[in-house]
């Protein structure tokens, strides 16, 4: 069993950065696939970013890609998410997952944090 808790979200203005961080409780977290999804009011759940055990291989979405970084620190049972060059649609809430396998599709994650709600203005 693995918990996530996400943090580090909050209000921005178009432009700027955020980073948020996942923490996961429970063994084996670096035999995890951790990955980023984010949900915006009245759509689907959507892809970010995933990172393979051992940061050996890095996925994003095409939304995010060469704004967006993700990272993972084993020793800490943490991933990030770097976010910079926000947009306005950018806005959504962020979830962390962890499963054995990566993937940009929600069905191959066994966990899920609660989300944190990234807000930015124009």
């Amino acid at each position: 069993q693995v918990r996530l808790v996400e943090s580090g979200g909050g209000l921005v203005q178009a432009g700027g950065s955020l980073s948020l961080s996942c923490v996961a409780s429970g063994r084996n977290f670096d035999s995890y696939a951790m990955a980023w999804f984010r949900q915006a009011p009245g759509k689907e759940r959507e892809f970010a970013a995933s990172i393979r055990k051992s940061s050996n291989r890095i996925y994003y979405g095409d939304s995010v890609k060469g704004r967006f970084t993700i990272s993972r620190d084993d020793a800490k049972n943490t991933v990030y998410l770097r976010m910079d060059s926000l947009k306005p649609e950018d806005t959504a809430v962020y979830y962390c997952a962890a499963g054995s396998v990566p993937g940009m599709v929600t069905t191959v994650y066994d966990y899920w944090g609660q989300g944190t709600q990234v807000t930015v203005s124009s």
